[in-house]
């Protein structure tokens, strides 16, 4: 079987990591799986760069951009079908299509004559504009007058009920099987225009031998982190993203007890870290962006919890890599998120941008090292029952199947 996966990148960002190591799982079960995207940072063979139009692109851009109009001005995305990986292929599983790369309006020539899976990573695919519609359900019924036009993939102009009918017309011309990797987005999924397809539920997958369990202590001598310390781990790509909640985590940090504030080590992985250390008065350790696996497992191994004060994810690696890991996360209940923040069980579900409980969770699982234990040992159960990369591929793979016997 030869499968090809369609995103903007191969190990950069969220959707680019699931989906590069669900192109690894693939193959360790023998699957000939390739990449096609616009960036690679992969150097692997088994990826190539989309051929583009650059000057032409950008000149239609500022016009579309006007128009309110995202990613109609990319002109090249049907010249895919020429690429060998396309020909070859006998499956393709598209996930993340926006990012500038691609021209939705080419779904229907690019994915003519071949099964497709189409593995969503948030609420674009199904929305007027945004990533994420928040507290917004107008794309329930078709989109217009836009809450939130500044939300990623911001517009200039609201044209969301246009585009909303554009992206509905273009699923009419496409035979689609729609995966999600959490439950709030297989709902929400179902309930929209991409209802009209198949939506199936198959989580991300994580490599168990990468992300397990380390000593708690050699990992924080090989950061720099002191011993004695109770050890906060915060992470995102970008910690200044307010989607992330980079104001609810300084808020909530904020409402700590002094005395908790004095014994407390906050380590921060990702882009724009150095402000949290002035703001809270809390210790802060700033590793920066670490793109190292190795390093990551360090990270989450020398943690006592995880905080992840996040608006609106989907089913967020930082959550997954931190359960395989053994540490307990304190999360908001949105999205995703449940699905592997469980109550008393791997952590503690704050009620949405409620900053005191968020504050009362941290406090709560640092005052009980045994309840923290009982959930570290839970949270690598759970990633070993639900999220092995092997057993995800085998999904994927028998999805592949299913859809090619029929």
């Amino acid at each position: 079987m030869k499968v090809l996966h369609i995103n903007q990148t191969d190990i950069i960002g969220g959707a680019g990591i699931a989906a590069y190591r669900l192109h690894l799982g693939l193959r360790a079960r023998g699957v000939d799986s390739k990449l096609l995207v616009a960036t690679s940072s992969s150097g692997s063979d088994h990826v190539s760069v989309i051929s583009r139009k650059p000057y032409l692109e950008h000149a239609l851009g500022k016009v579309t951009s006007r128009l309110g109009l995202n990613y109609l001005n990319i002109v090249s995305s049907g010249s895919m079908i020429d690429h060998p990986f396309h020909r070859d292929a006998d499956v393709l599983n598209l996930h993340n299509l926006h990012g500038g790369y691609f021209n939705y309006r080419a779904l229907p020539k690019v994915t003519r004559g071949k099964p497709v899976v189409f593995t969503l990573h948030d609420m674009w695919s199904f929305t007027g504009h945004c990533a994420y519609s928040f507290d917004c359900d107008r794309w329930q019924t078709g989109c217009g007058q836009c809450p939130y036009p500044e939300t990623y993939p911001s517009i200039t102009r609201d044209a969301t009920a246009l585009e909303w009918r554009l992206k509905d017309g273009v699923y009419e011309r496409c035979d689609l099987h729609v995966v999600t990797p959490s439950r709030w987005l297989c709902r929400l999924a179902d309930g929209s225009m991409l209802g009209r397809f198949q939506v199936h539920h198959i989580p991300n997958g994580i490599d168990l031998a990468v992300f397990r369990p380390l000593d708690t202590r050699q990992s924080r001598s090989e950061l720099g982190i002191p011993q004695q310390a109770a050890v906060l781990l915060h992470a995102a790509a970008s910690l200044l993203d307010t989607r992330k909640g980079a104001d609810l985590v300084l808020n909530a940090l904020a409402r700590l007890p002094e005395s908790v504030k004095r014994d407390v080590v906050l380590v921060v992985m990702g882009r724009g870290g150095g402000f949290l250390e002035e703001e809270t008065g809390i210790r802060v350790m700033d590793l920066g962006y670490v793109e190292s696996e190795d390093v990551k497992a360090a990270a989450y191994s020398a943690a006592d919890l995880l905080i992840f004060p996040t608006r609106a994810d989907n089913l967020p690696l930082i959550l997954q890599e931190s359960l395989a890991c053994g540490t307990p996360m304190v999360s908001f209940n949105v999205g995703g998120v449940p699905d592997m923040v469980r109550p008393g069980a791997t952590g503690y579900l704050a009620e949405a941008e409620n900053q005191d409980d968020f504050a009362e969770g941290i406090i709560r699982l640092l005052d009980d090292s045994a309840l923290r234990e009982r959930m570290g040992i839970r949270c690598r159960e759970i990633a070993q029952e639900e999220y092995d990369i092997g057993m995800i591929a085998r999904k994927y793979q028998d999805l592949y199947n299913e859809i090619l016997n029929k």
